[in-house]
């Protein structure tokens, strides 16, 4: 059994990936034994398949259509034979060796799942740690993010102290590491959900099970994109994605 395992999911996303990976390799101590996985639902050519040529840990995986987002993910599940499995976007980087702090840092708590700081490339704190989900956050967030200003910083948990740690309701998916058996006892992401809310899902699940812990020791650095945010198509998935999320766990209005 290794240590961590690590999923990517790529898309059109070539340049982001390479980096990713080069990051987690040249940050890693040797001393964690791990596996990367590269899941491509890419619909453009690319050259990653060569990455494992480059990279012994790296397995290069082409499911031949566009999986989601949890599905890519879901895609290795009974592939894995490790201690603790990472949830990564291609859009992270390690600038620090993150996985050796966070794998202490689950042996030590026993947390079923853990989410560093998320920076972004100036350095600063993301708003990704949210309490329970409700249609009045989410409506905030989607259409109204200039306003409500002390709600939104209620909702993101901006009361909490980031230097110690504490529990999570739910932590957005870029980067995840989870105990791995406990991840595939809950059959992993709920595929129901294409792309959004599936992170959502997982750590209401995750939570229910045990317990998803903010660790504030190690910080990573995530190019957050907002999709949604400037994408017609994508923000209509994400509406669907957050009906299918309400229906499922109750229509929590406040």
């Amino acid at each position: 059994m290794i240590d961590i395992s690590i999923t990517i999911v790529a898309y059109n996303n070539e340049i982001d990936v390479r980096n990713a990976v080069c990051s987690i390799e040249g940050h890693t101590a040797v001393t964690v034994s791990k596996k990367i996985y590269i899941v491509d639902n890419s619909t453009q050519k690319n050259t990653l398949s060569s990455l494992p040529g480059k990279y012994k840990d790296v397995i290069y995986l082409s499911p031949g259509k566009n999986l989601g987002f949890g599905g890519g993910h879901n895609y290795v599940l009974d592939m894995l034979n490790s201690k603790y499995h990472a949830i990564v976007n291609p859009d992270i980087i390690l600038a620090e060796d993150s996985f050796s702090v966070l794998f202490q840092f689950m042996e030590e708590t026993r947390a079923g799942m853990a989410v560093p700081k998320l920076l972004d490339e100036k350095g600063n704190l993301q708003a990704v740690y949210r309490r329970e989900l409700t249609v009045f956050d989410m409506g905030i967030r989607m259409f109204l993010p200039s306003h409500f200003r002390k709600r939104q910083s209620y909702h993101t948990m901006q009361d909490m102290d980031f230097e110690k740690p504490f529990q999570v309701p739910f932590a957005q998916g870029s980067f995840l590491l989870v105990q791995t058996k406990l991840f595939k006892e809950l059959r992993g992401f709920d595929c129901r959900y294409f792309m959004y809310m599936e992170d959502a899902d997982l750590c209401k699940r995750v939570n229910e099970k045990s317990s998803l812990w903010f660790c504030p020791f190690t910080s990573v650095i995530h190019k957050w994109e907002r999709g949604s945010h400037k994408d017609r198509k994508l923000l209509k998935m994400h509406l669907a994605s957050m009906i299918q999320y309400f229906k499922k766990w109750g229509w929590k209005l406040w």
